[in-house]
């Protein structure tokens, strides 16, 4: 079978573990050279690790997506090295409290803001120039069911997520132009750690692993797609 992705340069936030690093696994398998980015060292060491032991390369980069201007010294790394990105995938986020709104801590208010939100318009900002030097730059950015409706407690998380679409689609609409396509993911339910914050009492085997909803992640990433502007979900493709 022939690497999909071959020698596509691909960066994937939140890789440490969870959805992130069964895409940055699946993106290494499929010929990218992934760029690893969490806050995590240790957690990245063993996903890079694992990545070349199977034949394939990686970058880590251990970094705060709450420290915005460590996003911009980010894609000047990037320039400096490669000279473009072919693929983004803006998949960090956190939960934060499930809590009633009049009783959301302020600090996690913002934190949750933070990374789920304006750490992707940083991204962007950061590497729109990057994947414009791509000749099929790709950038999709993790969604969640709870962005499209109200449920009580979920303020924080939800609001990010509505925000992060309007943010979305805004950016797919402006290089409409261009060669760059942008989308949006809604894995739906599965088995991370975010999941398990959220509903405790679920079995967590009874939920799909995040290795097997990745198919739709290389599908967008791939040169020869074509749409933009578009929500997927996984549990509907």
């Amino acid at each position: 079978m022939v690497a999909s992705l071959k020698n596509r340069i691909a960066l994937v936030t939140g890789a440490s573990r969870g959805i992130g690093a069964a895409v940055a696994k699946r993106f290494a398998k499929e010929g990218a050279h992934v760029i690893l980015v969490a806050r995590t060292q240790g957690a990245l060491e063993a996903l890079h690790d694992e990545i070349v032991a199977a034949g394939s390369t990686a970058t880590i980069v251990a970094m705060d997506l709450r420290d915005h201007n460590k996003i911009d010294e980010l894609g000047a790394q990037i320039a400096q090295r490669f000279g473009k990105l072919d693929v983004l995938v803006g998949n960090a986020a956190i939960l934060g409290d499930l809590t009633p709104l009049a009783h959301a801590d302020s600090k996690m208010w913002d934190n949750v803001i933070s990374i789920n939100l304006t750490a992707n318009w940083r991204l962007i900002r950061s590497l729109d120039p990057l994947l414009k030097a791509s000749d099929a730059g790709r950038a999709m950015f993790v969604t969640s069911g709870v962005a499209g409706y109200a449920r009580a407690y979920w303020g924080p998380y939800s609001a990010s997520k509505a925000a992060l679409e309007m943010l979305v689609n805004t950016y797919a609409l402006e290089v409409e132009q261009t060669s760059v396509k942008v989308n949006l993911i809604d894995p739906a339910v599965v088995r991370t750690n975010m999941r398990a914050s959220a509903m405790p009492g679920e079995d967590p085997l009874t939920l799909p692993h995040p290795d097997s909803i990745t198919d739709i992640f290389v599908k967008l990433a791939s040169p020869e797609f074509a749409e933009n502007g578009r929500r997927f979900n996984v549990s509907k493709t």
